[in-house]
């Protein structure tokens, strides 16, 4: 069964891994029937300044407005299955977690949330503290995935976007999808 996905970019440094999810997403588009992009403005500065292009631009998914109440999503009724915010900014999570709603950001949150379907974040900020902290605790305890953007280093990566491809196919995982990539003693895993 198709999958139909909601993406949301925050203005958290890591536009890498934003870049690095879109990309691997429109090589599983096989596997996706719907995917509905949101993009803070804040996100496209922080893109063109950490990677020093526009290249969000050239994605062909359907993108909305943060205040696009009228995307699918935004109703539960829609049938979305999972949610990832990549980055996620604190200020994101901290306005999920408080169920303010108050942009399609934070509605497909609560969204996701209520239906008891899949919410992913890809936190980027170090170091924590407690009121972050608090705020991951308050999404996990609603049924939130909280995933913080840490690398792992035991595939030996020899890049920056292959470290980075770690943290985006662990989140592809978690959002049910099966990959290619290492698996803790194996190596690399067939299932493309």
């Amino acid at each position: 069964m198709k999958k139909k996905i909601v993406l949301a970019v925050t203005g958290a440094s890591g536009a890498i891994y934003a870049k690095l999810l879109l990309t691997k997403i429109k090589k599983l588009s096989g596997r996706i029937s719907n995917i509905g992009i949101v993009m803070t403005e804040n996100a496209k500065e922080v893109w063109r300044h950490e990677l020093g292009n526009r290249d969000y631009e050239k994605f062909s998914f359907t993108f909305y407005g943060k205040s696009d109440f009228h995307a699918p999503f935004a109703s539960g009724s829609a049938g979305y299955d999972t949610m990832i915010i990549c980055p996620c900014s604190m200020g994101t999570l901290g306005r999920i977690a408080s169920g303010t709603s108050d942009d399609l950001i934070i509605r497909a949150a609560d969204v996701m949330l209520k239906e008891r379907k899949k919410l992913i974040l890809v936190l980027r900020e170090t170091p924590f503290n407690l009121i972050h902290i608090r705020n991951m605790q308050q999404v996990t305890e609603a049924g939130g995935i909280i995933c913080p953007a840490i690398p792992s280093f035991y595939s030996k990566p020899k890049t920056i976007e292959e470290a980075a491809l770690t943290v985006i196919d662990r989140v592809l995982i978690l959002a049910g999808f099966d990959l290619e990539t290492f698996r803790w003693g194996k190596g690399l895993e067939a299932g493309k």
